[in-house]
Protein backbone atom coordinates (compact mmCIF):
# COMPACT_ATOMS: atom_id res chain seq x y z
CA UNK A 1 0.00 0.00 0.00
CA UNK A 2 1.39 3.78 -0.36
CA UNK A 3 2.89 4.97 2.42
CA UNK A 4 1.85 7.90 4.64
CA UNK A 5 4.07 10.84 3.55
CA UNK A 6 2.45 13.76 2.07
CA UNK A 7 1.55 14.24 -1.42
CA UNK A 8 3.97 16.54 -3.72
CA UNK A 9 3.64 17.59 -7.49
CA UNK A 10 5.23 14.96 -9.56
CA UNK A 11 5.41 14.99 -13.10
CA UNK A 12 6.60 11.06 -15.16
CA UNK A 13 7.14 9.76 -17.99
CA UNK A 14 8.08 10.95 -21.94
CA UNK A 15 7.25 8.69 -25.31
CA UNK A 16 7.85 9.24 -28.79
CA UNK A 17 6.55 7.32 -31.93
CA UNK A 18 7.88 7.50 -35.56
CA UNK A 19 5.03 5.44 -37.85
CA UNK A 20 7.06 3.86 -40.96
CA UNK A 21 7.02 6.44 -43.23
CA UNK A 22 9.13 8.22 -40.68
CA UNK A 23 11.40 5.97 -40.26
CA UNK A 24 14.86 4.74 -42.36
CA UNK A 25 13.48 1.27 -42.78
CA UNK A 26 9.92 1.19 -42.54
CA UNK A 27 9.52 -0.09 -38.75
CA UNK A 28 7.58 1.80 -36.11
CA UNK A 29 9.68 2.73 -33.41
CA UNK A 30 8.25 3.85 -29.87
CA UNK A 31 10.30 5.06 -27.33
CA UNK A 32 9.37 5.78 -23.23
CA UNK A 33 11.12 6.98 -20.43
CA UNK A 34 9.62 6.33 -17.30
CA UNK A 35 10.28 8.65 -14.74
CA UNK A 36 9.55 7.60 -10.94
CA UNK A 37 10.67 8.04 -7.48
CA UNK A 38 14.49 7.95 -7.97
CA UNK A 39 15.32 4.04 -5.94
CA UNK A 40 12.05 2.83 -6.87
CA UNK A 41 12.86 -0.83 -8.49
CA UNK A 42 11.37 -1.30 -11.72
CA UNK A 43 12.09 -5.07 -13.18
CA UNK A 44 10.86 -6.43 -15.99
CA UNK A 45 7.65 -8.97 -16.37
CA UNK A 46 6.68 -11.71 -19.39
CA UNK A 47 3.29 -12.20 -18.64
CA UNK A 48 2.08 -15.32 -20.86
CA UNK A 49 -0.61 -15.40 -23.04
CA UNK A 50 -4.02 -17.31 -21.51
CA UNK A 51 -7.08 -18.72 -21.61
CA UNK A 52 -9.40 -17.54 -18.88
CA UNK A 53 -12.90 -18.84 -17.63
CA UNK A 54 -16.03 -17.68 -18.63
CA UNK A 55 -17.35 -15.47 -16.02
CA UNK A 56 -14.16 -14.75 -14.53
CA UNK A 57 -12.38 -11.68 -13.05
CA UNK A 58 -9.29 -10.15 -12.60
CA UNK A 59 -7.76 -8.02 -9.84
CA UNK A 60 -5.97 -4.62 -10.43
CA UNK A 61 -3.83 -2.44 -8.16
CA UNK A 62 -7.21 -1.44 -6.34
CA UNK A 63 -9.91 -3.24 -7.80
CA UNK A 64 -11.54 -5.99 -9.42
CA UNK A 65 -12.83 -6.11 -12.63
CA UNK A 66 -14.07 -8.59 -15.20
CA UNK A 67 -11.81 -10.68 -16.96
CA UNK A 68 -11.74 -11.50 -20.81
CA UNK A 69 -11.60 -14.88 -22.36
CA UNK A 70 -8.12 -14.26 -23.58
CA UNK A 71 -4.69 -12.49 -22.92
CA UNK A 72 -1.82 -12.28 -24.97
CA UNK A 73 1.75 -12.63 -24.06
CA UNK A 74 3.02 -9.17 -23.04
CA UNK A 75 6.85 -8.34 -22.03
CA UNK A 76 7.15 -5.27 -20.02
CA UNK A 77 8.43 -2.80 -17.16
CA UNK A 78 6.89 -2.44 -13.79
CA UNK A 79 7.48 -0.78 -10.35
CA UNK A 80 8.04 -3.33 -8.26
CA UNK A 81 4.88 -2.88 -5.93
CA UNK A 82 2.86 -2.74 -8.63
CA UNK A 83 0.09 -4.95 -10.37
CA UNK A 84 0.21 -2.63 -13.94
CA UNK A 85 2.99 -1.70 -16.03
CA UNK A 86 4.67 1.55 -17.16
CA UNK A 87 5.44 0.64 -20.81
CA UNK A 88 5.81 -2.48 -23.00
CA UNK A 89 4.99 -4.33 -25.96
CA UNK A 90 2.39 -7.83 -26.67
CA UNK A 91 2.72 -10.64 -28.91
CA UNK A 92 0.53 -8.31 -31.69
CA UNK A 93 3.03 -5.80 -32.14
CA UNK A 94 1.07 -2.92 -29.90
CA UNK A 95 3.14 -1.12 -28.02
CA UNK A 96 1.53 1.13 -24.89
CA UNK A 97 3.12 3.72 -22.82
CA UNK A 98 1.09 6.08 -20.30
CA UNK A 99 1.75 9.53 -18.63
CA UNK A 100 0.49 11.34 -15.91
CA UNK A 101 -1.67 14.20 -16.91
CA UNK A 102 -2.88 17.54 -14.74
CA UNK A 103 -6.56 18.30 -15.33
CA UNK A 104 -9.55 19.76 -13.62
CA UNK A 105 -11.02 16.64 -12.32
CA UNK A 106 -9.88 15.60 -9.22
CA UNK A 107 -9.12 11.63 -8.81
CA UNK A 108 -11.41 10.27 -5.74
CA UNK A 109 -11.24 6.62 -4.50
CA UNK A 110 -9.67 3.77 -5.73
CA UNK A 111 -10.35 2.91 -8.77
CA UNK A 112 -8.47 2.22 -12.00
CA UNK A 113 -4.57 3.54 -12.25
CA UNK A 114 -2.25 4.04 -15.78
CA UNK A 115 -0.27 1.32 -14.97
CA UNK A 116 -3.40 -0.90 -14.82
CA UNK A 117 -4.78 0.68 -18.22
CA UNK A 118 -1.65 -0.12 -19.94
CA UNK A 119 -1.69 -3.83 -19.13
CA UNK A 120 -4.99 -4.13 -19.86
CA UNK A 121 -4.40 -3.15 -23.06
CA UNK A 122 -1.38 -5.03 -23.91
CA UNK A 123 -2.87 -8.07 -22.71
CA UNK A 124 -6.54 -7.56 -24.79
CA UNK A 125 -5.44 -5.34 -28.06
CA UNK A 126 -4.37 -7.16 -30.88
CA UNK A 127 -4.04 -4.17 -32.91
CA UNK A 128 -3.77 -0.46 -32.06
CA UNK A 129 -6.95 0.90 -32.21
CA UNK A 130 -8.12 -2.32 -30.52
CA UNK A 131 -5.86 -1.30 -27.67
CA UNK A 132 -7.19 2.10 -27.69
CA UNK A 133 -10.47 0.99 -27.73
CA UNK A 134 -9.80 -1.16 -24.39
CA UNK A 135 -8.31 1.61 -22.62
CA UNK A 136 -11.12 4.45 -23.89
CA UNK A 137 -14.15 1.80 -22.52
CA UNK A 138 -12.17 0.88 -19.47
CA UNK A 139 -11.74 4.67 -18.07
CA UNK A 140 -14.98 5.49 -18.87
CA UNK A 141 -17.01 2.08 -17.17
CA UNK A 142 -14.61 2.29 -14.27
CA UNK A 143 -12.85 5.81 -13.84
CA UNK A 144 -9.45 6.44 -12.38
CA UNK A 145 -8.25 6.77 -8.94
CA UNK A 146 -6.05 5.53 -6.30
CA UNK A 147 -2.31 6.38 -5.52
CA UNK A 148 0.19 5.70 -8.56
CA UNK A 149 3.70 6.07 -5.96
CA UNK A 150 4.19 3.62 -3.15
CA UNK A 151 5.58 6.14 -1.10
CA UNK A 152 2.66 8.79 -0.89
CA UNK A 153 -0.77 9.36 -1.18
CA UNK A 154 -0.30 10.94 -5.00
CA UNK A 155 -3.56 9.53 -7.48
CA UNK A 156 -3.62 11.39 -11.15
CA UNK A 157 -5.04 10.87 -14.95
CA UNK A 158 -3.01 9.55 -17.55
CA UNK A 159 -2.72 9.95 -21.18
CA UNK A 160 -1.68 6.54 -23.35
CA UNK A 161 0.50 5.98 -26.56
CA UNK A 162 -0.16 3.79 -28.53
CA UNK A 163 1.39 2.00 -31.44
CA UNK A 164 1.49 -1.04 -33.78
CA UNK A 165 2.92 -1.33 -37.19
CA UNK A 166 0.40 0.69 -38.72
CA UNK A 167 -1.08 2.95 -36.75
CA UNK A 168 -0.93 4.97 -33.42
CA UNK A 169 -3.27 7.07 -31.19
CA UNK A 170 -2.65 9.05 -28.32
CA UNK A 171 -5.28 9.21 -25.98
CA UNK A 172 -5.64 11.61 -22.84
CA UNK A 173 -8.02 11.24 -19.95
CA UNK A 174 -9.15 13.25 -17.26
CA UNK A 175 -11.19 10.82 -14.61
CA UNK A 176 -13.85 8.82 -16.90
CA UNK A 177 -13.69 11.37 -19.78
CA UNK A 178 -11.20 11.09 -22.88
CA UNK A 179 -10.57 12.53 -25.89
CA UNK A 180 -8.01 10.50 -28.76
CA UNK A 181 -6.15 11.84 -31.62
CA UNK A 182 -4.91 9.28 -34.34
CA UNK A 183 -0.91 9.75 -34.81
CA UNK A 184 -0.20 10.81 -39.13
CA UNK A 185 3.16 10.33 -38.86
CA UNK A 186 4.99 10.92 -35.51
CA UNK A 187 3.75 11.49 -32.52
CA UNK A 188 4.93 12.46 -28.29
CA UNK A 189 3.46 12.60 -25.25
CA UNK A 190 4.39 14.21 -21.96
CA UNK A 191 2.83 15.46 -18.58
CA UNK A 192 0.23 17.68 -20.05
CA UNK A 193 -3.02 17.32 -21.95
CA UNK A 194 -2.05 18.21 -25.50
CA UNK A 195 -4.74 17.26 -27.48
CA UNK A 196 -7.30 20.92 -28.23
CA UNK A 197 -9.52 20.74 -31.07
CA UNK A 198 -7.57 18.37 -33.16
CA UNK A 199 -8.91 15.36 -31.35
CA UNK A 200 -10.83 12.44 -34.00
CA UNK A 201 -13.20 11.11 -30.81
CA UNK A 202 -14.32 11.79 -27.53
CA UNK A 203 -16.34 10.06 -24.88
CA UNK A 204 -19.73 10.69 -24.82
CA UNK A 205 -20.26 12.74 -22.40
CA UNK A 206 -16.75 15.24 -22.14
CA UNK A 207 -18.05 18.16 -23.44
CA UNK A 208 -21.38 18.19 -21.47
CA UNK A 209 -18.94 17.76 -18.21
CA UNK A 210 -17.28 20.47 -19.11
CA UNK A 211 -19.55 22.75 -19.49
CA UNK A 212 -22.11 21.87 -16.77
CA UNK A 213 -18.52 22.58 -14.88
CA UNK A 214 -18.11 25.65 -16.51
CA UNK A 215 -14.85 25.05 -18.24
CA UNK A 216 -16.12 25.47 -21.67
CA UNK A 217 -19.17 27.58 -22.91
CA UNK A 218 -18.09 28.68 -26.47
CA UNK A 219 -20.92 26.81 -28.57
CA UNK A 220 -19.58 28.39 -31.89
CA UNK A 221 -16.26 27.21 -32.10
CA UNK A 222 -15.25 23.24 -32.16
CA UNK A 223 -14.41 21.64 -28.41
CA UNK A 224 -11.00 22.24 -27.25
CA UNK A 225 -10.58 19.71 -24.62
CA UNK A 226 -6.78 20.70 -23.08
CA UNK A 227 -8.66 24.37 -22.67
CA UNK A 228 -11.31 23.15 -20.89
CA UNK A 229 -9.84 19.65 -19.38
CA UNK A 230 -5.76 20.92 -18.81
CA UNK A 231 -4.95 22.45 -15.16
CA UNK A 232 -1.64 24.31 -14.64
CA UNK A 233 -2.48 25.47 -11.58
CA UNK A 234 -0.37 22.83 -9.20
CA UNK A 235 2.18 22.17 -11.65
CA UNK A 236 3.35 24.96 -13.83
CA UNK A 237 3.47 24.64 -17.79
CA UNK A 238 7.40 24.99 -17.77
CA UNK A 239 6.76 21.39 -15.95
CA UNK A 240 6.62 19.53 -19.06
CA UNK A 241 6.66 22.20 -22.06
CA UNK A 242 10.16 21.88 -22.29
CA UNK A 243 10.19 18.09 -23.14
CA UNK A 244 7.59 18.36 -24.98
CA UNK A 245 9.04 20.86 -27.44
CA UNK A 246 12.24 19.05 -27.07
CA UNK A 247 10.56 15.87 -28.18
CA UNK A 248 8.52 17.06 -30.59
CA UNK A 249 11.93 18.75 -31.98
CA UNK A 250 13.91 16.02 -32.44
CA UNK A 251 11.08 14.12 -34.40
CA UNK A 252 10.72 16.75 -36.64
CA UNK A 253 14.23 17.26 -37.79
CA UNK A 254 14.82 13.47 -37.98
CA UNK A 255 11.50 12.51 -39.55
CA UNK A 256 11.75 10.38 -42.78
CA UNK A 257 15.35 8.84 -41.79
CA UNK A 258 14.41 7.92 -37.55
CA UNK A 259 16.23 5.18 -36.23
CA UNK A 260 16.63 3.26 -33.32
CA UNK A 261 19.41 5.26 -32.69
CA UNK A 262 18.10 8.24 -32.83
CA UNK A 263 14.87 7.04 -30.27
CA UNK A 264 17.96 6.06 -27.94
CA UNK A 265 19.46 9.37 -28.16
CA UNK A 266 16.07 11.11 -27.56
CA UNK A 267 15.38 9.23 -23.74
CA UNK A 268 19.28 10.39 -23.06
CA UNK A 269 18.90 13.89 -24.10
CA UNK A 270 19.30 16.57 -21.45
CA UNK A 271 18.73 19.06 -24.14
CA UNK A 272 22.80 19.69 -24.61
CA UNK A 273 23.27 16.24 -25.01
CA UNK A 274 23.40 12.55 -23.45
CA UNK A 275 25.42 13.42 -20.61
CA UNK A 276 23.92 14.81 -17.21
CA UNK A 277 25.42 18.11 -16.12
CA UNK A 278 23.33 19.60 -12.81
CA UNK A 279 23.47 23.31 -14.02
CA UNK A 280 19.72 24.44 -14.42
CA UNK A 281 17.36 25.32 -10.77
CA UNK A 282 14.41 24.56 -10.66
CA UNK A 283 12.28 27.72 -12.40
CA UNK A 284 13.93 26.61 -15.84
CA UNK A 285 12.20 24.13 -17.66
CA UNK A 286 15.63 22.39 -18.84
CA UNK A 287 15.62 21.49 -14.99
CA UNK A 288 13.29 18.22 -16.20
CA UNK A 289 14.87 16.66 -19.33
CA UNK A 290 13.53 13.62 -21.45
CA UNK A 291 16.28 11.76 -19.05
CA UNK A 292 15.41 12.99 -15.94
CA UNK A 293 17.06 13.49 -12.68
CA UNK A 294 15.13 15.67 -10.63
CA UNK A 295 14.21 13.39 -7.51
CA UNK A 296 11.60 13.82 -5.54
CA UNK A 297 9.86 15.60 -8.80
CA UNK A 298 10.88 12.53 -11.31
CA UNK A 299 13.93 10.59 -11.96
CA UNK A 300 14.13 8.08 -15.32
CA UNK A 301 13.74 4.62 -13.65
CA UNK A 302 13.57 2.79 -17.45
CA UNK A 303 13.71 3.15 -20.46
CA UNK A 304 12.59 1.60 -24.00
CA UNK A 305 12.77 1.99 -27.53
CA UNK A 306 10.47 -0.81 -29.03
CA UNK A 307 11.01 -1.71 -32.61
CA UNK A 308 8.18 -2.94 -34.94
CA UNK A 309 9.13 -4.27 -37.92
CA UNK A 310 7.05 -4.00 -41.42
CA UNK A 311 8.63 -7.47 -42.19
CA UNK A 312 9.23 -11.23 -41.03
CA UNK A 313 11.56 -9.67 -38.20
CA UNK A 314 10.69 -10.37 -34.71
CA UNK A 315 9.46 -7.52 -32.68
CA UNK A 316 12.54 -6.04 -30.55
CA UNK A 317 12.61 -4.57 -26.68
CA UNK A 318 15.29 -2.37 -26.23
CA UNK A 319 15.47 -1.58 -22.19
CA UNK A 320 17.62 0.66 -20.23
CA UNK A 321 17.46 -0.72 -16.05
CA UNK A 322 17.83 3.11 -15.13
CA UNK A 323 18.24 6.61 -16.71
CA UNK A 324 19.44 5.87 -20.84
CA UNK A 325 22.23 8.48 -20.19
CA UNK A 326 24.43 6.03 -17.64
CA UNK A 327 22.80 2.76 -19.20
CA UNK A 328 22.91 0.35 -22.08
CA UNK A 329 20.07 -0.80 -23.94
CA UNK A 330 19.15 -4.48 -23.66
CA UNK A 331 17.55 -5.98 -27.29
CA UNK A 332 14.95 -8.53 -25.79
CA UNK A 333 12.32 -10.16 -27.44
CA UNK A 334 9.21 -11.08 -26.46
CA UNK A 335 8.71 -13.85 -28.58
CA UNK A 336 11.80 -15.91 -26.50
CA UNK A 337 12.00 -16.31 -22.65
CA UNK A 338 13.77 -13.09 -20.87
CA UNK A 339 16.94 -13.90 -18.59
CA UNK A 340 14.76 -14.72 -14.95
CA UNK A 341 17.10 -12.11 -13.30
CA UNK A 342 15.47 -9.48 -15.36
CA UNK A 343 12.36 -9.73 -13.23
CA UNK A 344 14.05 -9.55 -9.88
CA UNK A 345 13.99 -6.45 -7.42
CA UNK A 346 11.81 -4.94 -4.64
CA UNK A 347 12.50 -2.04 -2.12
CA UNK A 348 15.82 -2.74 -0.88
CA UNK A 349 19.10 -2.81 -2.75
CA UNK A 350 19.92 -6.65 -3.36
CA UNK A 351 22.66 -8.17 -5.85
CA UNK A 352 20.22 -10.44 -7.74
CA UNK A 353 18.19 -7.64 -9.05
CA UNK A 354 20.38 -6.24 -12.32
CA UNK A 355 18.01 -2.90 -11.61
CA UNK A 356 20.09 -2.37 -8.65
CA UNK A 357 23.37 -3.13 -9.78
CA UNK A 358 22.58 -0.38 -12.36
CA UNK A 359 21.17 2.04 -10.28
CA UNK A 360 24.94 1.67 -7.74
CA UNK A 361 26.26 2.55 -10.95
CA UNK A 362 24.61 5.70 -11.27
CA UNK A 363 25.28 7.13 -8.02
CA UNK A 364 28.93 6.31 -8.46
CA UNK A 365 28.42 8.60 -11.29
CA UNK A 366 26.57 10.99 -9.43
CA UNK A 367 29.10 11.66 -7.30
CA UNK A 368 31.12 13.21 -9.40
CA UNK A 369 29.32 13.71 -13.16
CA UNK A 370 32.02 15.73 -14.89
CA UNK A 371 34.43 12.54 -14.17
CA UNK A 372 32.45 9.89 -14.62
CA UNK A 373 29.58 10.57 -16.71
CA UNK A 374 31.20 11.09 -20.39
CA UNK A 375 34.03 7.92 -19.66
CA UNK A 376 30.68 5.56 -18.85
CA UNK A 377 28.84 6.71 -21.38
CA UNK A 378 31.85 6.41 -23.86
CA UNK A 379 32.26 2.40 -22.11
CA UNK A 380 28.38 1.72 -22.65
CA UNK A 381 28.18 3.13 -26.44
CA UNK A 382 31.17 0.50 -27.41
CA UNK A 383 28.64 -2.45 -26.07
CA UNK A 384 25.53 -0.67 -27.04
CA UNK A 385 27.12 -1.06 -30.56
CA UNK A 386 27.99 -4.21 -30.37
CA UNK A 387 24.82 -5.76 -29.38
CA UNK A 388 22.96 -3.62 -32.17
CA UNK A 389 24.89 -5.26 -34.46
CA UNK A 390 24.20 -8.62 -33.12
CA UNK A 391 20.60 -8.31 -32.78
CA UNK A 392 20.61 -7.13 -36.51
CA UNK A 393 22.11 -10.18 -37.86
CA UNK A 394 19.95 -12.62 -35.46
CA UNK A 395 16.68 -10.89 -36.60
CA UNK A 396 18.18 -11.06 -40.23
CA UNK A 397 17.99 -14.70 -40.33
CA UNK A 398 15.26 -15.18 -37.86
CA UNK A 399 13.19 -13.86 -40.87
CA UNK A 400 14.14 -16.24 -43.38
CA UNK A 401 13.36 -19.12 -41.63
CA UNK A 402 10.28 -20.87 -40.65
CA UNK A 403 11.96 -22.59 -37.72
CA UNK A 404 10.67 -20.89 -34.06
CA UNK A 405 12.47 -17.96 -33.31
CA UNK A 406 12.05 -18.73 -29.68
CA UNK A 407 15.24 -20.76 -28.70
CA UNK A 408 17.25 -18.60 -30.88
CA UNK A 409 16.33 -15.64 -28.91
CA UNK A 410 16.22 -16.92 -25.74
CA UNK A 411 20.00 -17.78 -26.06
CA UNK A 412 20.72 -15.11 -27.46
CA UNK A 413 19.12 -12.99 -24.46
CA UNK A 414 21.35 -15.05 -22.28
CA UNK A 415 24.32 -13.87 -23.87
CA UNK A 416 23.65 -10.14 -24.33
CA UNK A 417 22.59 -9.91 -20.36
CA UNK A 418 25.69 -12.02 -19.65
CA UNK A 419 27.67 -10.14 -21.36
CA UNK A 420 26.01 -6.27 -19.89
CA UNK A 421 26.35 -7.48 -16.74
CA UNK A 422 30.07 -8.50 -16.92
CA UNK A 423 30.54 -4.98 -18.28
CA UNK A 424 28.79 -3.60 -15.45
CA UNK A 425 31.39 -5.13 -13.01
CA UNK A 426 34.11 -3.84 -14.79
CA UNK A 427 33.58 -0.30 -15.07
CA UNK A 428 31.70 -0.24 -11.59
CA UNK A 429 35.50 -1.99 -10.73
CA UNK A 430 37.49 1.05 -12.70
CA UNK A 431 35.91 3.40 -11.08
CA UNK A 432 36.30 1.63 -7.22
CA UNK A 433 40.22 1.56 -8.19
CA UNK A 434 40.07 4.90 -9.57
CA UNK A 435 38.44 6.36 -6.16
Amino acid sequence: MPGESPARPRVACDSLVALGDATADGSVLFAKNSDRPARECQPLVLLPAAQHPAGSSVRCQYIEIPQVPTTLRVLGSRPFWLWGLEHGVNEAGVAIGNHTVFTRDKPEGEKLIGMDLVRLGLERGDNAEAAADVVCELVERHGQGGSGYHDSDFPYHSSFLIADRRAAFLIETSDRHWARRRIRSVGSATNHVTIGADWDSLSGDAIGHARSAGWWSDAAERFDFAAAYRDSSWVPPTFSSGRYRRSCGILAEEQGRISQATMRRALRDHYDGPIFRPVYQPDDERYLSICMHADPIGATTAGTVITIPADKRPIRFSTSLGPPCVGVFLPLYPAGDIPPELTKGGAEPSDDSPWWRFRHLLERVESDHERWGPWVRTEWDSLEAELTARAGRLESELATTAADPAPALTAFMRETVDDSLARLVQISAAIERAD
